[in-house]
């Protein structure tokens, strides 16, 4: 290995406020779901605007469950999901008894294809869970009225998406049913586990608050706090058990008010990236087309050439000798066992996704990366693809 120190793909930015935060939690008493997570729930509403609710949740994976059970997916249903995405997206319609439809992508952005969607539909067909791939926005103009005119539900997979544009407004504010963010370790904002269901329908809201914790029809902060006996509940549905704690909403108050600037630093590593990588053997990820649009960056996502005479696998593998952490976003649905054998999949059917899936490496992009380790990035890709 030619260097020391190892940068990895991904590491939070984590400062003394969130530390600090965490720590108050500790010492008050609350650990569970309380007035951090109350707070942290109000300021996420706030930011995002337009009249939306938020429910904090322990996952983006949990809030995914909720958002489908809450918009009436059943036993028997079909939801509509982009084959290139993380397991999550189909697992949790499997949850319900109902079946994931996977469908291709499209070639420069991995996002859902309206005409895929469009093709997909059947008298099963219940809702789309649109995936916006990286932190760009998927072309929901065309999805929301796709599902207009067949009467389906939308639950945007927002899990890359914080926070990004799509034509000027806010992904968790366009005209879907529900949206649902992700807080893991890499996302552009943390709390170490944890995910936020978003919507503007006060129905919606209402049915996740209830089977967030068991089904209990009585919020359970509200009954620990009250000054007079306040024991009585009800549980009206067999519920999950999907609540965040305080300890980890402590963490979302003060990355929720960092995520400006987090995305600000984003977008000018893309920039660099742009930049010095131009001219290589690579495709270099999409960028927003559409005014008041842009992309959050998550991910970075690049593909290698033929032309640039090495595999994808050999790429990565040259990028750790280097002491460089890389990543692949995705190994898509069709190509996982559960999926492909469990609804007969071939890569056949997914040219475009197959086809990403072996050229995709996603480079290292974070907050806490420097202008040095940046460099690191960008010379061993030149070397590696010898420029």
């Amino acid at each position: 290995m030619s260097e020391t120190k190892f940068l990895p793909f991904a590491l939070p930015d984590i400062g003394e406020e969130e530390i600090n935060e965490v720590v108050d939690a500790l010492r008050s008493g609350w650990v569970t779901t309380g007035p951090k997570t109350k707070q942290f729930e109000a300021d996420f509403a706030a930011f995002l605007g337009d009249g939306v609710e938020a429910i904090a949740v322990n996952s983006a994976t949990a809030g995914l469950h909720l958002a489908l059970e809450a918009i009436g997916v059943r036993e028997g249903d079909e939801v509509i999901v982009p084959s290139y995405t993380f397991t999550a997206t189909a697992e949790v319609v499997r949850y319900l008894g109902a079946h994931p439809v996977c469908v291709d992508v499209d070639a420069a952005t991995f996002n859902i294809r309206p005409d895929a969607i469009r093709a997909a539909i059947t008298d099963k067909t219940k809702a789309i869970i649109p995936v916006h791939f990286a932190g760009l926005a998927c072309e929901m103009d065309e999805i929301i009225a796709i599902a207009r005119e067949h009467g389906l539900k939308i639950v945007e997979d927002a899990a890359h998406a914080m926070p990004t544009y799509y034509k000027g407004k806010l992904i968790g504010t366009l005209d879907s049913d529900v949206t649902v963010f992700s807080f893991y370790a890499n996302k552009t904002m943390t709390t170490g586990e944890g995910g936020m269901v978003v919507s503007k329908h006060k129905d919606i809201i209402a049915r996740c608050k209830v089977m967030r914790l068991h089904g209990i029809s009585r919020d359970a902060f509200d009954r620990y706090v009250s000054k007079t006996p306040a024991w009585f509940y009800e549980v009206v549905a067999p519920g999950y058990k999907y609540n965040m704690p305080d300890t980890a909403a402590a963490m979302g108050i003060h990355q929720l008010k960092k995520i400006r600037g987090f995305y600000e630093k984003r977008e000018a590593m893309a920039q660099r990236f742009d930049r010095e990588l131009a001219g290589l053997p690579l495709i270099l990820p999409a960028r927003a087309k559409d005014e008041g649009s842009n992309h959050a960056w998550h991910l970075y996502p690049v593909r290698i050439k033929p032309e640039a005479g090495i595999s994808r696998d050999d790429f990565i593998a040259k990028m750790a000798e280097k002491g460089i952490g890389c990543s692949v976003h995705f190994i898509p649905l069709h190509r996982q066992p559960v999926w492909r054998d469990g609804y007969r999949l071939t890569r056949e059917q997914f040219p475009v996704a197959d086809a990403a899936f072996e050229a995709e490496v996603t480079l290292p992009l974070y907050t806490r990366m420097t202008a040095d380790d940046q460099t690191r990035v960008i010379a061993a890709v030149r070397e590696i693809l010898g420029a």
